[in-house]
């Protein structure tokens, strides 16, 4: 029996959805550590089963891209978490499910190999990654040519773009706010796309800016404060600010709180509606999130810290 624990991530932005010098997309997140996806997988003699709770569905497709013909496994999905909330769940279920058929079957692909397969990094390649280093990571997109659209990764079929930074993520604090609500996804997430690219070229070169002379330099020199306010600025420009923008005043009223509470920065990660925030004291962020949540739509509130590793797999 195999055991696959996957982390979750925060996506903080999409880089460069104009395509003026031929590439597209790129992205920049973080691996969390909590929450996390669990589940097992074994061989059987009787097809594809999945059981447990989660986006069911979507496991037994990524199985049936990368199963041998013929073949049988059971997973059970021991532990999910929340789908369409901006955590990253579609890709990190696909994932596991499929390297849960690499490994039972010897396969030998790669994590790269069987994200393509089941078609997941063909925007960002932030939960490929995560699944596979952990970490604060940033991918370098797709040549345009290739890809030919502006389009999210369950639309895209090229495979996931080329890691150009990781580093381990320093021991911060981190509140995570999941309002009662769901993200864009599917067709409204293709809308979108559809609907505000291409991103002015100069927006596309104030977001990079941010990323290369104040996000990156905080996390290698440990400047949580500067780190906040990279966090801060990219909630205000590009795609992260129509994205952001097409939130509910309760989304966008939480990443206010965070501030308000003491945090150096908060943002929203990927569609939404999850936001995050980095902060010395986030007992206090908490629990002003939670009071407001719990007065208005509801939601959950926890801290946790990142996760400096990938997806835990453990063979019985």
């Amino acid at each position: 029996m195999i055991q696959i624990n996957t982390p979750s991530r925060l996506h903080f932005t999409l880089i460069d959805l104009n395509a003026e010098l031929g590439r597209v997309d790129g992205g920049v997140g973080l691996t969390l550590d909590d929450p996390s996806m669990r589940l097992s997988a074994r061989e059987t003699n009787e097809g594809v089963f999945v059981t447990g709770s989660g986006d069911l569905e979507r496991i037994k497709s990524a199985v049936k891209l990368l199963i041998p013909e013929g073949e049988g496994i059971l997973i059970k999905v021991e532990q999910p978490y929340p789908a369409h909330v901006g955590l990253g769940s579609g890709t990190q279920s696909a994932l596991a499910a499929g390297w849960a058929v690499n490994l039972t079957f010897g396969l030998g692909l790669s994590v790269r190999d069987v994200a393509a397969k089941v078609g997941r990094g063909g925007t960002s390649g932030i939960g490929v990654e995560a699944f596979e280093h952990g970490g604060f990571i940033v991918d370098g997109g797709h040549r345009f040519a290739d890809k030919g659209t502006f389009s999210p990764s369950a639309a895209s079929k090229v495979p996931p773009g080329p890691v150009l930074f990781r580093h381990d993520f320093p021991d911060w604090p981190l509140v995570v706010a999941i309002p009662d609500l769901k993200g864009a996804s599917s067709q409204r997430e293709i809308d979108i796309f559809k609907q505000y690219c291409p991103i002015p070229l100069g927006e596309v070169q104030a977001v990079s800016h941010i990323i290369l002379m104040k996000m990156l330099p905080a996390i290698i020199e440990s400047d949580m404060q500067g780190f906040g306010d990279a966090i801060n600025r990219i909630q205000e420009v590009g795609f992260k600010e129509r994205e952001v923008g097409l939130q509910t005043d309760e989304v966008r009223r939480c990443m206010d709180i965070m501030k308000e509470q003491g945090a150096y920065g908060a943002g929203m990660s990927s569609f939404g509606p999850a936001v995050y925030a980095v902060a010395e004291d986030p007992g206090e962020v908490k629990k002003a999130v939670a009071e407001f949540l719990d007065s208005t739509i509801g939601g959950q509130v926890f801290v946790t810290g990142a996760r400096n590793t990938g997806a835990e797999i453990t063979v019985k």
